[in-house]
């Protein structure tokens, strides 16, 4: 089940998930230099998600600073449990009894001029419960783009995964997409995660149908929260965010622009496409 998606100007009374079922919902922005209008957008978007029944909220990559050059985010990099950034996402989830993902949030690196690019996953009681640091930096020469992450990131080593009242969820940021072995070692996993930022030249190419093989192999819901619009720092970003069912079925999506994608996720439907067809458990390697 899911209701169409819509921009964050034209915020829609949703119905409430059937029994058995959990509403979560995907946030869409296309973030600025501006880390306090960010926040502002950011907390719109949760409150029309809220207002719509989500028990899970998923802010994308880089949702609180898109700067003008690379090194911007270093400047505002928060200590873990520390920062603005951070008060604002343990602030949203306890206000609005939600668990919430700050898609990617700039954390200090042991390495001068580098962010760690952490996910963190924040509870329905504002309590830090996961973090995961981005293991793959994305790099890109093509045409007239040039993106170099690990100039200015330093990156993480571990696989995450949370327990949630959802199942278990595991934690992935943008570039991770293109590294299923990454899924594969999260073990079964009911809902994926993947905030992003990806941009237009690669997105349009790849975006939806890495999203729908990862749910496909994994038989795991995905939430995809992107970056979707024109940036201040002349970037592009593709968008469409989406939800994907465990056989690789869009829910819901939003093509450009700041808005929220919304959809019930099914445990026991989920359950039921495993039995039928266990490819999980048919695995050799």
């Amino acid at each position: 089940m899911s209701t169409k998606a819509r921009s964050a100007s034209k915020p829609r009374k949703a119905a409430p998930a059937a029994s058995g079922m959990v509403r979560i919902a995907a946030l869409q922005m296309a973030s600025g230099p501006s880390v306090s209008a960010n926040l502002a957008e950011a907390e719109m978007l949760i409150e029309m998600a809220a207002k719509e029944g989500a028990r899970l909220a998923v802010l994308p990559e880089y949702f609180a600073i898109m700067g003008m050059k690379e090194t911007d985010k270093v400047e505002v990099a928060e200590e873990e449990g520390r920062g603005p950034i951070q008060r604002f996402l343990a602030r949203m989830a306890k206000k609005h009894k939600m668990w919430l993902v700050g898609g990617s949030v700039p954390l200090v690196s042991s390495q001068p001029g580098k962010v760690r690019n952490a996910c963190l996953v924040f509870d329905d009681r504002g309590k830090l419960a996961a973090r995961y640091d981005k293991i793959h930096l994305f790099g890109l020469e093509m045409g007239g783009e040039r993106y170099h992450e690990e100039r200015t990131i330093e990156p993480g080593s571990s696989v995450v995964v949370v327990e949630t009242p959802f199942g278990r969820m595991g934690l992935s940021i943008c570039y991770d997409l293109r590294f299923p072995e990454l899924y594969r070692a999260m073990h079964p996993v009911d809902l994926i995660v993947v905030p992003a930022a990806f941009t237009e030249t690669t997105g349009k190419a790849h975006w939806e149908t890495l999203i729908r093989a990862r749910a496909i192999e994994n038989m795991a819901y995905v939430v995809a929260a992107a970056q979707g619009g024109y940036h201040l720092n002349g970037r592009e970003t593709h968008g469409h965010s989406m939800i994907v069912d465990p056989w690789g079925v869009v829910l819901d999506r939003l093509s450009r622009g700041s808005g929220v994608v919304i959809a019930n996720i099914n445990a026991d439907y989920q359950q039921k496409l495993r039995n039928s067809l266990p490819a999980l458990q048919h695995r050799t390697l």
